[in-house]
């Protein structure tokens, strides 16, 4: 098999399982927190704001794309790529790939939570190797769909690094009813991570199982909130926006 091939065909792989793999980071970051240095990984309110802020910039990231999609689109789709149209207006205009621009930062946050640049450092090699490959096949299926107007808009805008040059008004305005739709569950999940690093350090550096009080409104609004959008998307069409 050729190198073309054995990329795309282990991208598509990693496609199909990108949903649950980057928890790997996260049974990973548990582990590490039993061995670190007690005295570096103790509750610091401000560390662990920016840590949160730092996640929340690429879920905002990430929300600020979901929000001018259309509808048929691979973002959510966890079997097989698809796209009925190119996407190349709005932050597309800016960068290719937003949303692992987002999914980045997201997990950049927990990461940086352990407070080891040795840790920073081997999640950004191996983020870049694991994302570079869905990206690789991602590309491919677009450029057979799309051929040369794909080439067209790859050739004018980078893949991971912005640029503003040749920004355009998005093509659909931005929905935040989608947005919750959409990312409800990674809202919540971000959230939930940092409350489950926090009972795991806990519980390594005094042996005893508690959340601090910041940690323990962080699992409530996520509960809640993950509680109220899943009624809403299941229950009802409050969320539902015509062809999207």
């Amino acid at each position: 098999m050729s190198l073309v091939h054995e990329l795309e065909k282990s991208g598509n792989w990693l496609f199909r399982r990108r949903s649950w793999l980057p928890l790997i980071i996260l049974v990973l970051a548990a582990c590490y927190l039993f061995i670190a240095n007690r005295s570096v990984i103790y509750f610091n309110f401000t560390w662990e704001i920016i840590c949160i802020l730092v996640s929340v910039a690429g879920e905002l990231v990430r929300s600020y794309s979901v929000g001018h999609m259309p509808g048929n689109i691979s973002d959510r789709n966890v079997i097989d790529q698809m796209a009925d149209e190119l996407n190349i207006t709005g932050v597309y205009s800016v960068v290719r790939h937003p949303a692992y621009i987002g999914n980045f930062l997201i997990w950049l946050g927990p990461v940086l939570f352990l407070r080891s640049v040795w840790c920073v450092i081997i999640f950004v090699l191996a983020f870049w190797l694991y994302y570079e490959r869905i990206i690789f096949a991602e590309e491919q299926y677009l450029r057979r769909k799309f051929g040369e107007a794909y080439d067209a808009w790859a050739f004018r805008v980078r893949a991971v690094i912005p640029g503003f040059r040749h920004f355009t008004k998005p093509a659909l305005p931005f929905s935040f009813r989608i947005v919750l739709k959409r990312e409800y569950n990674s809202i919540a999940n971000l959230l939930l991570v940092f409350a489950f690093l926090d009972l795991i350090r806990n519980i390594a550096v005094t042996g005893r199982v508690y959340l601090e009080p910041m940690y323990i409104t962080l699992l409530v609004v996520a509960l809640l909130f993950w509680a109220v959008v899943r009624y809403l998307v299941k229950r009802t069409h409050f969320l539902d926006v015509d062809g999207r």
